[in-house]
C-alpha cells in the first residue's frame, strides 16, 4: 500500500510573509491573492497565508474562495474569533446564513465581549425573520459597545416589528452620536412617515441628501413624496438619481400622471425592447395605456391579470370553530402592534411593521399557510406564456405583511402594491349584514389612483369572500375594496411577495 505524502510543517520567515502583507495593506488585493497563493503552496499548514488569502479574497468579493481560504486557516487554529467573524462575513454575502449564525455564535463564545459580532449576529437573524432573537443581539452588542451603527440596526429590527416610537428613538441616538449617519436620517424619516407625519418625514430626506446628495434611498423618498403631491416633474428627477428598486417604473408613472404621453411610449418601448419584462408596476402602466389609447400591450408580464386571480379557502381557518382563526383575531386585537397611517384606507387601520416577521406564533404559522398557497398558485397556472409564471420567484419571502381593520363604511380607494410580485389577503372577519352583496368585497381592475383616462371603457372584476378564504393576485391589478354599511368589523391580513425574493436591510456592521 503507497504511503500517503507528509505534508511539510515547515512556517515561512517574516521576510517572506512581509512582502505580502505589504500588498494587502496598501489595498494591491490582486496581487496578494497571487503572493499568498504562491507561498501556501510551499508552506501549506502556514495559517497566517491561508488568512491573508481569505482577506485578499474577501476583499476582491471572491467569496466562496475566501470561505474556503478562511476554513483552511481555522482547520489549523480553530478558536480565531476574529477568523471566525470573517467567515460569517463571507458567508452571509453568499446567503449561508446558517452556516454565518454558527460563526458568529463561535466567536462570541470564544471572546463574548465582541461586540461587533453580536451585532452581525443579529443581522443575521434579522435577515431571517428572527427579529425577536434578533433584537436580543442588537442589544447584548449595545450593552458592550453603545455605538451610532448599533442603534441604527437596532432600529431597523425595531421597526420591522412595527414598534415605531422605539425604533425612531434609536434612529435618534445613532445621529446624536454620528449627526452625518445619512441611512439613519433616511431611516427616521421613513418611520415619520409611516406614522402620518409627512412634514418631519421630508426633513429628514433632505438632512441625508445634504449629508449625501447620491443617497438612493432618501432620493427615491423624496421622488416617492413629490409624485404623491403630484409635483410630477421634480420627482423624476429624483428618481432618477436614485437608482433604487422600481426607480425606471416610479419615472413612467410621473410621465404618465402628467399626460406627457410621447415621452411615455418612448420610454415604455426601449424597456420593453431591452429588458426582461418583469416588474409589475410597468404592467400596470403598459396594461392601462394599452387599453386607454387601444394598442397592443408590449409587456408580458401578465396582459390579462383577470385571468391570474385566485381564490381558495384555507382549511385550518375555515373549519368550525377554528383555534388558529380564534388565536389571528385575538392576537390582531391585543398584540402590541402600532398602526401606520396610509391616505388611501378609510374608515380603518392598519399595521406598521412586516406582521409575518413577528413573534407571535399565529402570524407565523399563516405565513407558513400562505406561502403554500403561493406554491398552489404557481401550479395552477404552470405553463402560462408570461413572465408572472415564468419568473415567478424560487425563494417565498414577503416583502411585506400586515392587517387591515375596517369599520362602518370602511373601504380603500383602488391601488396597487409597486414592490410586489403576487399580492393577496386572508380574511378573518367579514360583514354579513349587506344592502346589496358586493358590499365589503373585493374588487380588480386596470383603472385607478387617477391615472389619465381617453374613455371609462376599463372593466372591473369582484372576488366575495369568505371567512377563512385567501385570494391572491398579479401586483399589477388595481384593487380595492367595496365599502359597506354593517356595523361588523372587517378583518383581513394582506402581503406582497417580493419579486426576487429578498429582503434587504441596507446598513449593518
Amino acid at each position: 500500500m503507497a504511503k500517503q505524502p507528509v505534508q511539510s510543517a515547515r512556517q515561512p520567515s517574516q521576510s517572506d510573509i512581509q512582502p505580502v502583507l505589504n500588498l494587502l495593506s496598501t489595498g494591491k488585493l490582486t496581487e496578494a491573492e497571487t503572493a499568498a497563493k504562491k507561498l501556501a503552496s510551499i508552506y501549506p499548514n502556514a495559517f497566517i497565508l491561508h488568512h491573508i488569502l481569505g482577506l485578499a479574497q474577501d476583499g476582491l468579493s471572491k467569496f466562496t474562495e475566501a470561505t474556503a481560504s478562511y476554513s483552511r486557516a481555522l482547520a489549523i487554529q480553530p478558536n480565531t474569533p476574529d477568523l471566525l467573524f470573517n467567515l460569517g462575513i463571507a458567508q452571509t454575502h453568499l446567503g449561508r446564513l446558517d452556516e454565518a449564525v454558527t460563526s458568529y455564535q463561535k466567536a462570541i463564545a470564544l471572546q463574548p465581549g465582541f461586540f461587533e459580532a453580536h451585532g452581525n449576529l443579529g443581522t443575521v437573524l434579522q435577515k431571517q425573520g428572527q427579529l425577536e432573537v434578533a433584537i436580543k443581539s442588537y442589544r447584548t452588542a449595545l450593552s458592550i459597545n453603545d455605538d451610532a451603527r448599533g442603534h441604527f440596526n437596532l432600529g431597523t429590527a425595531l421597526r420591522d416589528e412595527g414598534k415605531l416610537d422605539e425604533a425612531i428613538s434609536h434612529f435618534k441616538l445613532a445621529i446624536s452620536m454620528f449627526s452625518n449617519y445619512a441611512d439613519a436620517h433616511n431611516y427616521l424619516g421613513e418611520c415619520l412617515r409611516d406614522q402620518g407625519n409627512m412634514e418631519g418625514a421630508i426633513q429628514s430626506y433632505l438632512d441625508t441628501i445634504s449629508i449625501n446628495p447620491d443617497h438612493a434611498g432618501a432620493n427615491y423618498n423624496m421622488g416617492e413624496f413629490l409624485y404623491l403631491a403630484k409635483r410630477f416633474d421634480e420627482a423624476v428627477a429624483y428618481f432618477e438619481r436614485s437608482q433604487l428598486d422600481d426607480w425606471q417604473e416610479r419615472s413612467l408613472y410621473c410621465l404618465y400622471k402628467a399626460e406627457r404621453f410621447d415621452d411615455f411610449k418612448h420610454k415604455l418601448d426601449e424597456i420593453a425592447l431591452n429588458k426582461k419584462h418583469t416588474a409589475p408596476f410597468l404592467a400596470t402602466l403598459s396594461t392601462h395605456y394599452a387599453t386607454n389609447f387601444g394598442v397592443e400591450d408590449p409587456y408580458n408580464f401578465c396582459k390579462n391579470g383577470f385571468d391570474f386571480v385566485y381564490q381558495n379557502s384555507i382549511q385550518a381557518l375555515s373549519e368550525p370553530n377554528s383555534q388558529l382563526l380564534a388565536n389571528l383575531l385575538n392576537d390582531v386585537s391585543n398584540a402590541s402592534i402600532e398602526e401606520r397611517k396610509q391616505g388611501m384606507l378609510h374608515f380603518g387601520t392598519q399595521s406598521a411593521g412586516n406582521l409575518f416577521k413577528r413573534p407571535e406564533a399565529s402570524f407565523r404559522m399563516l405565513g407558513d399557510l400562505v406561502k403554500e398557497e403561493f406554491i398552489n398558485y404557481k401550479n395552477r397556472f404552470a405553463g402560462a406564456d408570461c413572465e408572472l409564471i415564468k419568473s415567478f420567484p424560487n425563494t417565498l419571502e414577503f416583502t411585506s405583511s400586515w392587517y387591515v381593520k375596517m369599520r362602518r363604511g370602511g373601504h380603500l380607494d383602488a391601488h396597487i402594491h409597486e414592490v410586489g410580485w403576487i399580492s393577496g389577503a386572508v380574511y378573518l372577519a367579514l360583514p354579513t349584514d349587506k344592502k346589496d352583496q358586493t358590499e365589503g368585497c373585493f374588487e380588480y381592475g386596470i383603472h385607478g389612483d387617477n391615472y389619465p383616462q381617453k374613455h371609462n371603457e376599463f372593466p372591473v372584476g369582484v372576488v366575495s369572500p369568505n371567512v377563512g378564504d385567501i385570494v391572491l393576485f398579479p401586483s399589477s391589478l388595481f384593487h380595492r375594496t367595496i365599502p359597506f354599511t354593517s356595523d361588523e368589523e372587517r378583518i383581513c391580513i394582506a402581503f406582497d411577495l417580493r419579486p426576487d425574493g429578498e429582503i434587504f436591510i441596507r446598513s449593518n456592521y
